[in-house]
Protein backbone atom coordinates (compact mmCIF):
# COMPACT_ATOMS: atom_id res chain seq x y z
CA UNK A 1 0.00 0.00 0.00
CA UNK A 2 1.35 3.63 -1.25
CA UNK A 3 2.20 5.53 2.22
CA UNK A 4 0.27 8.24 2.70
CA UNK A 5 1.53 11.80 1.89
CA UNK A 6 3.27 13.64 4.55
CA UNK A 7 1.55 16.68 5.49
CA UNK A 8 2.19 19.81 3.53
CA UNK A 9 1.98 23.62 4.46
CA UNK A 10 0.41 25.32 0.99
CA UNK A 11 0.55 28.71 0.77
CA UNK A 12 -2.40 30.10 -1.65
CA UNK A 13 -1.95 33.46 -3.15
CA UNK A 14 -4.60 34.87 -4.92
CA UNK A 15 -5.55 38.44 -6.16
CA UNK A 16 -8.73 39.84 -8.39
CA UNK A 17 -12.17 39.78 -8.02
CA UNK A 18 -14.34 36.81 -6.03
CA UNK A 19 -14.36 34.97 -9.23
CA UNK A 20 -10.78 34.38 -8.61
CA UNK A 21 -10.96 33.81 -5.54
CA UNK A 22 -13.80 31.01 -5.03
CA UNK A 23 -11.98 28.26 -7.60
CA UNK A 24 -8.74 29.01 -4.44
CA UNK A 25 -11.44 28.49 -1.65
CA UNK A 26 -12.97 25.28 -2.84
CA UNK A 27 -9.17 23.95 -3.52
CA UNK A 28 -8.27 25.15 -0.08
CA UNK A 29 -10.48 23.42 1.62
CA UNK A 30 -10.14 19.97 -0.18
CA UNK A 31 -6.44 20.59 1.22
CA UNK A 32 -7.53 20.99 4.66
CA UNK A 33 -9.83 18.34 4.91
CA UNK A 34 -6.90 15.98 3.22
CA UNK A 35 -5.05 17.15 6.49
CA UNK A 36 -2.79 19.64 5.45
CA UNK A 37 -1.98 23.10 6.48
CA UNK A 38 -3.12 26.02 4.60
CA UNK A 39 -2.39 29.93 4.61
CA UNK A 40 -4.72 32.12 2.13
CA UNK A 41 -3.05 35.40 1.21
CA UNK A 42 -5.08 37.59 -0.80
CA UNK A 43 -6.81 41.25 -0.88
CA UNK A 44 -8.41 42.63 2.34
CA UNK A 45 -11.49 42.89 1.09
CA UNK A 46 -11.94 39.39 0.79
CA UNK A 47 -11.28 38.88 4.25
CA UNK A 48 -15.20 37.45 4.86
CA UNK A 49 -15.15 34.90 2.43
CA UNK A 50 -11.85 33.13 3.51
CA UNK A 51 -12.92 33.56 7.64
CA UNK A 52 -16.62 32.21 7.17
CA UNK A 53 -14.84 29.62 5.29
CA UNK A 54 -12.76 28.59 8.46
CA UNK A 55 -9.26 29.29 6.79
CA UNK A 56 -6.32 31.23 8.26
CA UNK A 57 -6.50 34.47 6.28
CA UNK A 58 -3.55 36.85 5.69
CA UNK A 59 -4.92 40.25 4.08
CA UNK A 60 -3.22 41.87 1.17
CA UNK A 61 -3.24 45.38 0.45
CA UNK A 62 -5.92 46.18 -2.18
CA UNK A 63 -6.91 49.94 -3.28
CA UNK A 64 -10.62 49.73 -4.21
CA UNK A 65 -10.08 53.50 -6.33
CA UNK A 66 -8.84 50.92 -9.16
CA UNK A 67 -12.48 49.75 -9.94
CA UNK A 68 -12.89 53.71 -10.98
CA UNK A 69 -9.45 53.76 -13.35
CA UNK A 70 -10.73 54.71 -16.94
CA UNK A 71 -8.76 52.42 -18.15
CA UNK A 72 -9.61 49.13 -16.09
CA UNK A 73 -11.88 47.55 -18.59
CA UNK A 74 -10.42 48.75 -21.96
CA UNK A 75 -9.45 45.75 -24.05
CA UNK A 76 -5.88 46.33 -24.69
CA UNK A 77 -4.89 49.14 -21.49
CA UNK A 78 -6.87 46.51 -19.17
CA UNK A 79 -3.42 44.42 -18.29
CA UNK A 80 -1.59 47.34 -17.05
CA UNK A 81 -4.20 48.88 -14.85
CA UNK A 82 -4.37 45.34 -13.03
CA UNK A 83 -0.97 44.82 -13.04
CA UNK A 84 -0.03 48.45 -11.25
CA UNK A 85 -2.75 47.94 -8.98
CA UNK A 86 -1.67 44.15 -7.53
CA UNK A 87 1.59 45.34 -7.21
CA UNK A 88 1.93 46.53 -3.78
CA UNK A 89 0.06 43.15 -2.87
CA UNK A 90 2.58 40.77 -4.79
CA UNK A 91 5.28 42.76 -3.25
CA UNK A 92 4.04 41.96 0.53
CA UNK A 93 4.41 38.14 -0.51
CA UNK A 94 7.92 37.29 -0.31
CA UNK A 95 8.24 38.62 3.57
CA UNK A 96 5.66 36.50 4.29
CA UNK A 97 7.10 33.63 3.22
CA UNK A 98 10.25 34.81 4.79
CA UNK A 99 8.77 34.94 8.09
CA UNK A 100 7.75 30.95 8.12
CA UNK A 101 10.60 28.49 9.44
CA UNK A 102 13.16 27.50 7.38
CA UNK A 103 12.87 24.22 7.07
CA UNK A 104 8.61 24.33 6.61
CA UNK A 105 7.75 21.59 4.14
CA UNK A 106 6.15 24.42 1.83
CA UNK A 107 4.46 24.33 -1.66
CA UNK A 108 3.20 27.62 -2.95
CA UNK A 109 -0.13 27.61 -5.13
CA UNK A 110 -0.25 30.97 -6.77
CA UNK A 111 -2.30 33.09 -9.33
CA UNK A 112 -0.28 33.51 -12.43
CA UNK A 113 0.51 36.92 -11.70
CA UNK A 114 2.11 35.93 -8.45
CA UNK A 115 4.54 33.89 -10.13
CA UNK A 116 7.23 36.88 -10.31
CA UNK A 117 6.72 36.90 -6.60
CA UNK A 118 7.20 33.23 -6.03
CA UNK A 119 10.47 33.08 -7.89
CA UNK A 120 11.80 35.51 -5.63
CA UNK A 121 10.34 33.30 -2.33
CA UNK A 122 12.25 30.15 -4.10
CA UNK A 123 15.52 32.24 -4.70
CA UNK A 124 15.47 33.23 -1.02
CA UNK A 125 14.46 29.58 -0.04
CA UNK A 126 15.84 26.78 -1.73
CA UNK A 127 13.85 23.38 -2.27
CA UNK A 128 10.48 25.78 -2.16
CA UNK A 129 8.08 23.65 -4.76
CA UNK A 130 5.63 26.30 -6.82
CA UNK A 131 2.35 25.39 -8.46
CA UNK A 132 0.60 28.05 -10.40
CA UNK A 133 -3.18 28.25 -10.99
CA UNK A 134 -5.26 29.17 -14.23
CA UNK A 135 -8.48 30.25 -13.93
CA UNK A 136 -8.94 30.84 -17.77
CA UNK A 137 -7.53 29.01 -21.24
CA UNK A 138 -6.40 32.39 -21.81
CA UNK A 139 -4.21 32.91 -19.06
CA UNK A 140 -2.35 29.89 -20.91
CA UNK A 141 -0.52 31.39 -23.90
CA UNK A 142 -1.09 29.48 -27.19
CA UNK A 143 -0.81 29.83 -30.87
CA UNK A 144 -3.55 27.47 -31.54
CA UNK A 145 -7.15 27.96 -31.85
CA UNK A 146 -9.47 29.76 -30.53
CA UNK A 147 -6.34 32.50 -30.98
CA UNK A 148 -7.93 35.32 -29.44
CA UNK A 149 -5.46 38.20 -28.80
CA UNK A 150 -7.60 40.69 -26.79
CA UNK A 151 -11.04 41.62 -28.80
CA UNK A 152 -9.34 40.58 -31.92
CA UNK A 153 -10.09 36.35 -33.07
CA UNK A 154 -7.16 35.44 -35.25
CA UNK A 155 -8.76 33.40 -38.32
CA UNK A 156 -7.90 29.44 -38.38
CA UNK A 157 -6.30 29.68 -41.79
CA UNK A 158 -3.36 32.36 -40.43
CA UNK A 159 -0.43 30.10 -40.89
CA UNK A 160 2.05 28.91 -37.35
CA UNK A 161 4.64 31.02 -37.96
CA UNK A 162 2.64 34.24 -38.22
CA UNK A 163 0.52 33.38 -35.30
CA UNK A 164 3.53 33.44 -33.37
CA UNK A 165 5.01 36.56 -34.77
CA UNK A 166 1.36 37.87 -33.46
CA UNK A 167 1.49 36.46 -30.18
CA UNK A 168 4.71 37.96 -29.71
CA UNK A 169 3.95 41.16 -30.83
CA UNK A 170 1.39 41.61 -28.68
CA UNK A 171 2.98 40.79 -25.74
CA UNK A 172 5.87 43.45 -26.38
CA UNK A 173 3.37 46.03 -27.07
CA UNK A 174 0.92 45.94 -24.45
CA UNK A 175 2.40 43.40 -21.61
CA UNK A 176 6.28 43.79 -21.15
CA UNK A 177 6.79 47.81 -21.56
CA UNK A 178 4.18 47.49 -18.11
CA UNK A 179 5.66 44.41 -16.24
CA UNK A 180 9.04 43.93 -17.34
CA UNK A 181 10.73 46.75 -15.10
CA UNK A 182 9.53 46.05 -11.68
CA UNK A 183 9.90 41.81 -12.75
CA UNK A 184 13.26 42.31 -13.81
CA UNK A 185 14.63 45.26 -10.97
CA UNK A 186 13.56 42.50 -8.54
CA UNK A 187 15.09 39.77 -10.18
CA UNK A 188 18.21 41.69 -10.47
CA UNK A 189 17.90 42.57 -6.53
CA UNK A 190 17.88 38.74 -5.63
CA UNK A 191 20.50 37.89 -8.24
CA UNK A 192 18.65 36.44 -10.73
CA UNK A 193 19.00 36.48 -14.66
CA UNK A 194 16.09 39.35 -15.84
CA UNK A 195 12.96 38.01 -17.99
CA UNK A 196 13.13 38.98 -21.55
CA UNK A 197 9.56 38.95 -22.03
CA UNK A 198 6.70 38.22 -19.28
CA UNK A 199 3.99 35.89 -20.91
CA UNK A 200 6.63 33.30 -22.52
CA UNK A 201 9.06 33.46 -18.90
CA UNK A 202 6.39 33.51 -16.52
CA UNK A 203 4.73 30.35 -17.74
CA UNK A 204 8.48 28.29 -16.92
CA UNK A 205 8.50 29.55 -12.94
CA UNK A 206 6.05 26.50 -11.62
CA UNK A 207 6.79 23.14 -11.20
CA UNK A 208 3.18 22.10 -11.47
CA UNK A 209 1.09 24.10 -13.37
CA UNK A 210 -2.85 23.54 -12.74
CA UNK A 211 -5.66 24.22 -15.26
CA UNK A 212 -9.37 24.80 -13.40
CA UNK A 213 -11.35 24.14 -16.69
CA UNK A 214 -12.41 20.97 -18.23
CA UNK A 215 -11.35 19.44 -21.20
CA UNK A 216 -14.63 20.18 -23.08
CA UNK A 217 -14.41 23.80 -22.54
CA UNK A 218 -10.88 23.93 -23.65
CA UNK A 219 -8.83 21.19 -24.82
CA UNK A 220 -5.17 20.75 -23.73
CA UNK A 221 -2.93 22.77 -26.04
CA UNK A 222 0.35 21.47 -27.20
CA UNK A 223 2.12 24.42 -26.21
CA UNK A 224 0.86 24.85 -22.72
CA UNK A 225 3.32 24.12 -19.86
CA UNK A 226 4.40 20.51 -18.59
CA UNK A 227 3.40 19.02 -15.97
CA UNK A 228 0.02 20.25 -16.05
CA UNK A 229 -2.98 18.69 -14.22
CA UNK A 230 -6.20 19.60 -15.50
CA UNK A 231 -9.59 19.61 -13.30
CA UNK A 232 -13.07 20.48 -14.19
CA UNK A 233 -14.48 23.96 -12.78
CA UNK A 234 -14.02 24.12 -9.13
CA UNK A 235 -16.98 25.83 -8.07
CA UNK A 236 -17.72 27.36 -4.21
CA UNK A 237 -21.07 28.77 -3.23
CA UNK A 238 -20.15 31.21 -0.23
CA UNK A 239 -23.63 31.14 0.45
CA UNK A 240 -25.03 27.76 -0.22
CA UNK A 241 -28.42 27.97 1.92
CA UNK A 242 -29.05 31.08 1.30
CA UNK A 243 -32.35 32.48 -0.28
CA UNK A 244 -34.01 34.41 -2.67
CA UNK A 245 -35.14 37.99 -1.33
CA UNK A 246 -39.11 38.34 -1.17
CA UNK A 247 -39.11 41.12 -3.83
CA UNK A 248 -36.92 39.20 -6.28
CA UNK A 249 -39.11 35.51 -5.48
CA UNK A 250 -42.20 37.98 -6.44
CA UNK A 251 -40.68 39.35 -9.27
CA UNK A 252 -39.92 35.79 -10.50
CA UNK A 253 -43.96 34.51 -10.30
CA UNK A 254 -45.32 37.07 -12.70
CA UNK A 255 -44.93 35.35 -15.79
CA UNK A 256 -42.51 33.81 -18.02
CA UNK A 257 -39.49 33.96 -17.15
CA UNK A 258 -36.90 37.37 -17.11
CA UNK A 259 -33.80 37.81 -18.22
CA UNK A 260 -30.56 38.62 -15.83
CA UNK A 261 -27.65 41.27 -16.84
CA UNK A 262 -25.10 41.72 -14.65
CA UNK A 263 -21.46 43.46 -15.92
CA UNK A 264 -19.49 41.61 -12.78
CA UNK A 265 -19.47 42.88 -9.13
CA UNK A 266 -16.39 44.87 -9.77
CA UNK A 267 -17.64 46.78 -12.26
CA UNK A 268 -18.36 50.24 -11.69
CA UNK A 269 -18.54 52.04 -14.87
CA UNK A 270 -21.26 49.96 -16.48
CA UNK A 271 -24.57 53.07 -16.57
CA UNK A 272 -24.31 52.31 -20.08
CA UNK A 273 -24.80 48.54 -20.61
CA UNK A 274 -27.33 49.16 -17.97
CA UNK A 275 -29.28 52.18 -20.29
CA UNK A 276 -29.11 49.78 -22.89
CA UNK A 277 -30.78 46.61 -21.28
CA UNK A 278 -33.83 48.77 -19.85
CA UNK A 279 -34.77 49.83 -23.48
CA UNK A 280 -33.67 46.76 -25.20
CA UNK A 281 -35.85 44.95 -22.99
CA UNK A 282 -38.62 47.29 -23.17
CA UNK A 283 -38.53 46.72 -26.48
CA UNK A 284 -38.73 43.38 -26.57
CA UNK A 285 -41.49 43.37 -23.71
CA UNK A 286 -39.33 40.73 -21.15
CA UNK A 287 -38.09 41.51 -17.67
CA UNK A 288 -35.13 41.67 -16.26
CA UNK A 289 -33.41 41.55 -13.06
CA UNK A 290 -29.75 44.14 -12.97
CA UNK A 291 -27.18 42.69 -10.62
CA UNK A 292 -24.74 44.87 -9.26
CA UNK A 293 -23.40 46.49 -6.20
CA UNK A 294 -23.39 49.12 -7.52
CA UNK A 295 -26.80 51.17 -7.38
CA UNK A 296 -25.33 54.70 -8.60
CA UNK A 297 -25.05 52.98 -12.00
CA UNK A 298 -28.99 52.85 -12.35
CA UNK A 299 -31.65 55.20 -12.98
CA UNK A 300 -33.24 56.54 -9.55
CA UNK A 301 -36.43 55.38 -10.71
CA UNK A 302 -36.33 52.07 -12.78
CA UNK A 303 -39.61 51.09 -14.66
CA UNK A 304 -41.86 48.40 -13.78
CA UNK A 305 -40.11 45.50 -15.85
CA UNK A 306 -36.81 45.94 -14.27
CA UNK A 307 -35.83 44.60 -10.35
CA UNK A 308 -32.67 45.46 -9.00
CA UNK A 309 -30.47 43.66 -7.09
CA UNK A 310 -27.16 44.02 -5.14
CA UNK A 311 -26.30 40.19 -4.82
CA UNK A 312 -27.83 36.92 -5.55
CA UNK A 313 -25.98 33.75 -5.20
CA UNK A 314 -26.45 32.54 -8.99
CA UNK A 315 -26.63 28.55 -7.64
CA UNK A 316 -29.89 29.76 -7.14
CA UNK A 317 -31.08 32.09 -9.34
CA UNK A 318 -30.13 31.18 -13.09
CA UNK A 319 -32.20 27.68 -12.86
CA UNK A 320 -35.27 30.33 -13.14
CA UNK A 321 -33.96 32.73 -15.64
CA UNK A 322 -34.52 32.59 -19.59
CA UNK A 323 -31.10 33.83 -19.81
CA UNK A 324 -27.82 36.13 -18.14
CA UNK A 325 -26.66 38.38 -19.93
CA UNK A 326 -23.12 39.39 -18.75
CA UNK A 327 -18.97 40.10 -18.97
CA UNK A 328 -17.98 36.71 -19.47
CA UNK A 329 -15.60 36.43 -16.18
CA UNK A 330 -14.85 32.68 -15.92
CA UNK A 331 -16.57 32.08 -12.61
CA UNK A 332 -20.04 33.89 -14.00
CA UNK A 333 -19.51 31.79 -17.17
CA UNK A 334 -18.85 28.51 -15.52
CA UNK A 335 -21.64 29.11 -13.02
CA UNK A 336 -23.91 29.35 -16.05
CA UNK A 337 -22.99 26.23 -17.56
CA UNK A 338 -23.60 24.63 -14.76
CA UNK A 339 -27.32 25.87 -14.56
CA UNK A 340 -27.46 24.68 -18.03
CA UNK A 341 -28.45 28.76 -18.51
CA UNK A 342 -28.18 30.44 -22.21
CA UNK A 343 -25.80 33.30 -22.32
CA UNK A 344 -25.34 36.20 -24.02
CA UNK A 345 -21.48 37.66 -23.28
CA UNK A 346 -20.48 41.13 -23.42
CA UNK A 347 -16.52 41.22 -22.97
CA UNK A 348 -14.93 44.02 -21.78
CA UNK A 349 -11.15 42.56 -20.81
CA UNK A 350 -9.06 40.62 -20.13
CA UNK A 351 -10.18 36.54 -20.34
CA UNK A 352 -13.31 37.70 -21.42
CA UNK A 353 -13.33 37.54 -25.09
CA UNK A 354 -11.97 34.13 -25.07
CA UNK A 355 -14.42 32.69 -22.66
CA UNK A 356 -17.32 34.29 -24.75
CA UNK A 357 -15.42 33.22 -27.94
CA UNK A 358 -15.35 29.25 -26.08
CA UNK A 359 -19.56 29.71 -24.76
CA UNK A 360 -20.43 29.94 -28.72
CA UNK A 361 -18.09 27.49 -30.08
CA UNK A 362 -20.41 25.25 -27.40
CA UNK A 363 -23.34 26.50 -28.90
CA UNK A 364 -25.00 27.41 -25.56
CA UNK A 365 -24.61 31.57 -26.24
CA UNK A 366 -23.35 34.53 -28.35
CA UNK A 367 -20.74 36.99 -27.31
CA UNK A 368 -21.11 40.10 -28.40
CA UNK A 369 -18.00 42.73 -27.28
CA UNK A 370 -18.87 45.66 -24.92
CA UNK A 371 -17.38 48.48 -27.77
CA UNK A 372 -19.83 47.61 -30.06
CA UNK A 373 -23.29 47.03 -27.61
CA UNK A 374 -25.98 49.62 -28.53
CA UNK A 375 -29.79 49.04 -28.07
CA UNK A 376 -30.38 47.81 -31.41
CA UNK A 377 -27.60 44.79 -31.20
CA UNK A 378 -28.63 43.82 -28.30
CA UNK A 379 -32.28 43.46 -29.27
CA UNK A 380 -31.22 41.42 -31.77
CA UNK A 381 -28.78 38.74 -29.79
CA UNK A 382 -31.58 38.73 -27.53
CA UNK A 383 -33.75 37.66 -29.89
CA UNK A 384 -31.73 35.21 -31.69
CA UNK A 385 -31.57 33.53 -27.85
CA UNK A 386 -35.16 33.86 -27.16
CA UNK A 387 -35.71 32.09 -30.51
CA UNK A 388 -33.55 29.51 -30.57
CA UNK A 389 -35.35 26.31 -30.16
CA UNK A 390 -32.86 23.65 -29.72
CA UNK A 391 -30.38 26.39 -27.60
CA UNK A 392 -32.35 24.50 -24.05
CA UNK A 393 -31.09 21.38 -25.22
CA UNK A 394 -27.50 22.17 -25.57
CA UNK A 395 -27.30 23.97 -22.57
CA UNK A 396 -28.64 21.51 -20.52
CA UNK A 397 -26.24 18.94 -22.46
CA UNK A 398 -23.24 20.73 -21.81
CA UNK A 399 -24.41 21.43 -18.01
CA UNK A 400 -24.56 16.89 -18.20
CA UNK A 401 -20.53 17.55 -17.80
CA UNK A 402 -20.40 18.71 -14.39
CA UNK A 403 -19.93 16.17 -11.42
CA UNK A 404 -19.52 16.58 -8.07
CA UNK A 405 -15.79 16.76 -6.81
CA UNK A 406 -14.78 18.62 -10.29
CA UNK A 407 -11.34 17.10 -10.09
CA UNK A 408 -10.64 18.58 -6.77
CA UNK A 409 -9.20 15.57 -5.54
CA UNK A 410 -6.96 15.24 -8.69
CA UNK A 411 -5.32 18.45 -8.27
CA UNK A 412 -4.51 17.77 -3.94
CA UNK A 413 -2.97 14.49 -5.14
CA UNK A 414 -1.08 16.30 -7.33
CA UNK A 415 0.04 18.90 -5.19
CA UNK A 416 1.16 15.97 -2.51
CA UNK A 417 3.03 14.81 -5.31
CA UNK A 418 5.21 17.57 -5.75
CA UNK A 419 7.43 16.31 -2.26
CA UNK A 420 7.49 12.61 -2.55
Amino acid sequence: MEAKAKPLHVVLVTIGSAGDLFPFLRIALALRAGGHQVSFLGPVQHEPFVREAGLPFHGLPADPAVLDHPDLWHPTRGFGVVWEATRPAMAAVPAFMAALPPDENCTMLVHPLALPEADLCRAARPGLRIAAVFLAPSNLPTVHDPLMLGPWRVPRWVPMGVRRRLWRTAGKRFIDPVALPDVNAARSAAGLAPMRTLVDDIVGIADLSIALFPDWFAPTQPDWPRPLVRSGFPLFDPQPDAVLSDALRHFLVQGGRPLVFTPGTGNRQARAYFAHAIEATRLLGERAVFLTPHRDQLPAELPHHVLWQDYVPLRALLPQVALLVHHGGIGTTAEALHAGTPQLVVPLAHDQFDNGARVEALGVGLSLPATRLNTRRLVAGLEALLDDNGLGKRCRAVAANFDGDAGVGQVVTALEGLFR
